[in-house]
């Protein structure tokens, strides 16, 4: 990968509804030059996909959720129910697995306090956790989809 695979990379994650085109011109390549580069990006599993970015405010689901679990269970049984139990909640949109004293971080996005309610009793039906808690987001300072390449 080089300085005009980065190049198109960052012009990407801005707007992947450019025209090859336009995102060669920016580039200073022909338009098949920038094509073939593009698709050898996708072959690789650098591009992994290009998606539509929603403003969850304007399809009522304005509220960002940082659930904190810890559990006392970490055998693969128990993992595999976790991840059986979060697979199918669309409005958990992030799990990361960490270090530290919380095990797992999820990232929801839900309408309000009623729809997180409702959200967490479901995900404690599904899997036993021994401790949750909850940040919601009051301000969203920077949020980006861009990694800077």
């Amino acid at each position: 990968m080089d300085e005009t695979d980065r190049r198109i990379l960052r012009i990407l994650q801005a707007d992947a509804s450019l025209p090859v085109e336009q995102v060669a011109e920016r580039v200073h390549l022909s338009r098949n030059a920038c094509w073939r580069r593009i698709k050898r990006l996708e072959e690789a599993g650098i591009v992994v996909r290009r998606v539509a970015l929603v403003d969850p405010n304007k399809v009522d689901l304005g509220l960002t959720v940082f659930i904190m679990v810890r559990t006392n269970q970490h055998e693969p049984g128990w993992i595999a129910a976790f991840r059986k139990a979060i697979a199918n909640l669309p409005q958990i949109i992030g799990v990361y697995r960490t270090s530290g004293q919380i095990d797992y971080i999820l990232r929801a996005q839900v309408a309000d306090m009623r729809a997180y309610d409702a959200l967490y009793q479901e995900l404690i039906r599904r899997v036993a956790l021994y401790d949750v808690a909850a940040s919601f987001v009051m301000e969203e300072i920077k949020e980006t989809t861009e990694l800077p390449v």
